[in-house]
């Protein structure tokens, strides 16, 4: 919480640097995280496994829902953002593997 006597103007400055921190640090998350998928897209093409895993991505998003209720977060906003993710992890897989994205 901010000291009543703060400056509003302080207080916004403050909480919008935290807020582009956080925003890096998700960039960079993600980015790490695209760096996995694109293993595993390359593992999925040099083995002839399909691009997609229905069941896994169905796991996943139960986990990231219960997660997202667990930390406060909309549950519906978690499972869109998982679609969207996954959406753009599938277009890699199908490029890794020589298909049209």
């Amino acid at each position: 919480m901010s000291d009543t006597n703060e400056d509003p103007m302080d207080t916004l400055l403050r909480l919008r640097a935290s807020i582009d921190n956080i925003d890096a640090a998700l960039m960079y998350m993600l980015a790490e995280r695209f760096r996995c998928t694109k293993q595993v897209g390359e593992l999925k093409a040099r083995h002839s496994l399909p691009p997609s895993d229905p069941a896994r991505e169905e796991r996943q998003t139960a986990r990231l829902r219960e997660l997202a209720h667990d930390a406060d977060l909309d549950p519906e906003f978690a499972e869109k953002w998982f679609n969207f993710v996954v959406a753009e992890v599938i277009q890699h897989h199908r490029r890794a593997a020589g298909h049209d994205a």
